[in-house]
């Protein structure tokens, strides 16, 4: 049942576009006597290059195989726009490829990421670069901005920053996890040049990420709670939400939300701490090659680390 109310639905959008393109919008002259609003059957079938049978058989809700080609041809046919093409495939029940990634976030992206202070949030392409962060983000993980552009990824500091190491608690079962959600969200990705550039420096830099990835597990990221012993403001459980920007393909945006009163009343340290402050006063310098995370931090309880990006 639902299968043929699909059907018919995409019958009455077809014919929709079809009954509002004029002759002369798809280069056909419109001859006299002229009944039917918009094209003809015969014409789409012709511009999309069907059998005219086919295309009426579409029209009609009969249960044909359509082809990603052909539903290409109608969609140029009819000139349906991004939004109208992308409906045309889901009611034809054939998925469209992933849009490739845009060139990253717009600046109305970074506002949003910006205007969820006091929470940490960030923002990560296709390829899990760090491409937007919030001052409270920086103060949770350390400044990207401080890193070189290549490094400033997520899968690269979960593997390669002592820091990062140190400030997940169960760093082995979270990274090995984070390695099957990278393998998940972007494989749609391989060849890529920065996709190649970023797992074979790690496989060459980390012998548990080449183990792990040569095990070719896979992992689904779900809104979770995660843990941390920060080296200056202490124990901080958040709950971490995933949302991805329509207008930004391949953008997603991570927002942390504090999981308790105590992480809620820390919130405003982690800003302090990003500017180079802790609890009203200088921060202590770290010892000269050591990690950030290395610094003494306030053990208030158990953590479970980071399960997802």
């Amino acid at each position: 049942m639902a299968d043929l109310q699909r059907r018919r639905s995409l019958a009455e959008f077809l014919r929709s576009r079809r009954e509002r393109l004029t002759p002369r919008e798809a280069g056909i002259l419109p001859g006299p006597r002229r009944r039917t609003p918009g094209l003809r059957r015969e014409e789409v079938a012709q511009l999309s290059g069907v059998s005219v049978t086919w295309y009426t058989w579409l029209e009609q809700a009969r249960d044909i195989t359509v082809s990603r080609q052909v539903l290409r041809s109608l969609a140029r046919a009819l000139m349906l726009g991004p939004a109208e093409r992308r409906h045309l495939f889901a009611l034809a029940g054939v998925p469209l490829p992933e849009r490739p990634p845009g060139r990253g976030p717009g600046p109305a992206l970074q506002r949003l990421v910006d205007a969820l202070e006091p929470h940490p949030a960030y923002l990560l392409d296709a390829n899990w670069d760090l491409v937007g962060w919030n001052r409270a983000e920086a103060g949770l993980i350390g400044d990207p901005g401080e890193l070189e552009p290549a490094e400033r990824n997520l899968l690269w500091l979960v593997f390669t920053d002592p820091a990062i190491r140190a400030l997940l608690v169960d760093w082995e079962g979270q990274a090995r996890d984070l390695v099957g959600q990278f393998r998940a969200d972007a494989r749609q990705r391989t060849g890529d040049a920065r996709y190649e550039e970023l797992t074979g420096g790690l496989r060459e830099l980390s012998a548990e990420f080449r183990t792990w990835w040569e095990a070719h597990d896979i992992a689904e990221f779900g809104t979770t709670r995660r843990e941390f012993r920060h080296p200056g403001v202490g124990w901080l459980t958040f709950d971490y939400v995933k949302l991805a920007a329509l207008d930004a393909p391949g953008i997603k945006l991570f927002a942390c939300m504090p999981a308790d009163a105590a992480t809620r009343e820390k919130l405003p340290a982690l800003r302090e701490w990003a500017a180079g402050t802790a609890g009203g006063g200088p921060a202590a310098p770290a010892e000269v090659g050591a990690p950030r995370a290395s610094r003494e931090a306030d053990a208030d309880g158990p953590g479970t680390g980071w399960t997802g990006p």
